[in-house]
């Protein structure tokens, strides 16, 4: 059992005695090279911890006015982003590159003394930030932060044998758990994507694959069973607005992965509205549809079913079924045309926003009373079924992070000898 010493700062707590400490700024300087003339065309930027190169010529996110006002970065380099530090506390904020390219020049970029000291120390900042103490650093309205002030944040610094032999650990370690992850993740994307086809599988052609079909008239559907009939979602559901005026109802609802949710309406984070009051009461078999920024967003589930009363914002739409029993297959008829990327297109204005005016057009197959039962139940219990399994995969990836986590923090501190 190797002696330990009170490393005097509170995010480290115990290090090994041997060990000495150092600031950030006795460590690195921060760089500042500008892509004038556009020297280098490697893009990078840094995503979820990681300095990852991207497509200087896709036209997806946002685009600088030019890229000369970026940042050029060499291997070894550390990114650390300060920015929006108030309202973003889910973000990894540190990345080390792994080759030379552009970054934008919002990040502060610093260079290790000593290309040696940059996994250690890449280590040790991520393992800062991981425990959150970057958050509160910052000023401005935005809460930003400057090398001039992180600089003193101190860090643990072993002999450099140890060092490297803690980088090449974490390395090894923290690409087998990457590795892991993204085997659950594909996973996840198999199982949604299972889920997708058969949802649009049952939903235009029905249970039963024996029956006569015919042509339905409708690109979308294509053939559908010859007894269907179909239906504008205008003759199957009204606009519902039932504003939440003298605050009536608490009961905040979302829509979340094509899932209507319940949400903390005293929850601080995400966008706030000046008054719940100018919130929509709606109640259970109410269908939400999100036809803002059809034109950015093309990837968010535009569809969700409700299934208690409460209130949502009125940026969405909400329509109600003439008849209750008519709400679950009209979720995922709408659903699987969601999912056919079918409102994209039906937009009007700067955002490519829809009004039910537009979208009551839209033809929905509509099989008998009975039938239609039975594909819903058919369809929840196949969703649920595979939602479960989706949420097993989740469970698995938040263990492995908060492995990764745990490791990354135990090895740069000493607590765990490698």
């Amino acid at each position: 059992m190797r002696e330990m010493k009170d490393s005097g700062v509170e995010w480290l707590g115990e290090v090994p005695a041997e060990w000495a400490l150092r600031q950030a700024g006795q460590l690195a300087v921060q760089t500042k090279v500008p892509n004038e003339g556009m020297i280098e065309t490697n893009l990078l930027s840094l995503s979820y911890g990681k300095v990852k190169r991207r497509d200087i010529n896709a036209t997806d996110g946002l685009l600088p006015a030019s890229f000369e006002t970026y940042n050029v970065i060499g291997p070894n380099d550390i990114v650390l982003r300060f920015t929006d530090l108030q309202n973003d506390q889910k973000s990894l904020r540190v990345g080390r590159a792994t080759e030379r390219g552009i970054i934008t020049s919002a990040y502060v970029t610093v260079r290790p003394l000593n290309p040696s000291y940059s996994r250690f120390m890449y280590y040790a900042l991520h393992a800062y930030d991981l425990r959150k103490g970057f958050y509160g650093m910052g000023a401005g309205v935005r809460q930003g932060l400057k090398w001039q002030e992180a600089k003193y944040i101190k860090l643990p610094w072993p002999g450099d044998a140890e060092r490297d032999r803690i980088a090449d650990f974490l390395d090894e370690k923290c690409d087998e758990i990457d590795r892991a992850v993204s085997a659950a993740e594909r996973s996840i994307e198999e199982y949604k994507a299972y889920k997708n086809s058969i949802v649009n599988q049952i939903i235009t052609k029905g249970l039963n694959s024996n029956v006569p079909m015919k042509d339905s008239g409708v690109e979308w559907l294509g053939e559908v069973p010859a007894e269907w009939a179909l239906r504008q979602a205008g003759q199957l559901a009204v606009q519902t607005k039932v504003p939440n005026e003298g605050m009536i109802e608490t009961n905040l609802l979302s829509l979340s992965y094509g899932k209507v949710k319940r949400r903390d309406i005293n929850a601080t984070d995400g966008l706030l509205p000046a008054s719940f009051e100018t919130y929509n009461v709606i109640g259970p078999n109410d269908i939400v549809l999100r036809f803002t920024d059809l034109q950015n967003d093309q990837k968010s589930l535009r569809v969700g079913r409700a299934t208690e009363r409460g209130i949502i914002t009125s940026a969405y739409v909400t329509v109600r079924p003439l008849n209750p029993s008519y709400s679950r297959f009209m979720y995922y008829a709408l659903h699987a045309y969601d999912l056919r990327k079918g409102f994209y297109g039906m937009g009007a204005g700067v955002r490519q926003g829809l009004k039910w005016q537009e979208a009551k057009y839209i033809k929905l197959p509509w099989p008998g009373d009975a039938e239609r039962d039975r594909i819903a139940d058919f369809l929840d219990e196949k969703c649920d079924e595979i939602d479960r399994a989706v949420s097993a995969k989740q469970a698995i990836i938040a263990d492995l992070k908060a492995y990764k986590q745990s490791l990354i923090y135990e090895a740069v501190t000493g607590k765990r000898e490698v």
